[in-house]
């Protein structure tokens, strides 16, 4: 990596030399960061941006090194149905009452990120005594699942209410879309239990045949319409 190279594009006398570590990093590894940014930039808002800042303040790694009050308060700002303004008075103090405590006590030492933080805290019983800070991580842990479930159910609108279907009734596409999103979880029901619950449901003119024992397959196909 240290050997010299010279640099394309220049005439033979204004060449200059530079070693592969210097090529690779400024003009491979720079410009693949700059483009990771330049996409984060354009994929985020900035008021996602500073969240996901805020957010990251609560890291455990490294002895919560990244660990920053004002930012923390931030958050709470953001979602003041959560932390009123009486909640806000008292949240600053139990932050850095907080941040002592476990920087103090070798049980959070190894911890890795916040789900794990969550954990111990509720076994080490310090939900109890920082329940505003508990309720910041709990919130820091839904987030980002929240953002990726909205987003999650307009993809599969668009998949699911099509030009054909764009007439269906709310609570009709509202059904579709739950056996779409939570296809996984369906592909575990078999075909049995939903007849029987269909022919129970209203006298019938005649009975629900039972399918073959091809359950998975019948229930994958029509979930993927």
């Amino acid at each position: 990596m240290d050997a010299n190279i010279s640099r394309c594009g220049y005439k033979r006398n204004e060449r200059e030399a530079f070693t592969n570590l210097h090529y690779y990093r400024v003009q491979i590894f720079y410009q693949v960061v700059d483009l990771i940014i330049q996409e984060i930039n354009n994929r985020f808002p900035e008021a996602d941006t500073e969240l996901i800042r805020c957010i990251a303040c609560l890291d455990p790694r490294d002895s919560f090194s990244r660990f920053n009050i004002d930012q923390l308060m931030c958050l709470a700002r953001h979602y003041h149905e959560d932390f009123s303004t009486v909640d806000c008075l008292f949240l600053p103090q139990q932050l850095s009452n907080f941040i002592v405590n476990v920087k103090c006590d070798p049980q959070f030492s190894t911890i890795a990120n916040l789900g794990s933080l969550a954990q111990e805290m509720v076994k080490s019983g310090k939900s109890l005594v920082f329940p505003l800070v508990y309720r910041m991580i709990e919130l820091a842990l839904v987030l980002p699942i929240a953002t990726a479930s909205v987003e999650r159910v307009f993809s599969a609108m668009k998949i699911v209410k099509t030009d054909l279907r764009n007439r269906m009734a709310d609570e009709w596409m509202n059904d579709s879309l739950v056996v779409f999103i939570e296809r996984d979880l369906f592909l575990t029901i078999e075909n049995e239990p939903i007849l029987q619950r269909f022919q129970l449901m209203e006298t019938r003119r005649f009975q629900l045949l039972a399918l073959p024992q091809t359950s998975t397959t019948t229930i994958s196909q029509s979930v993927n319409f």
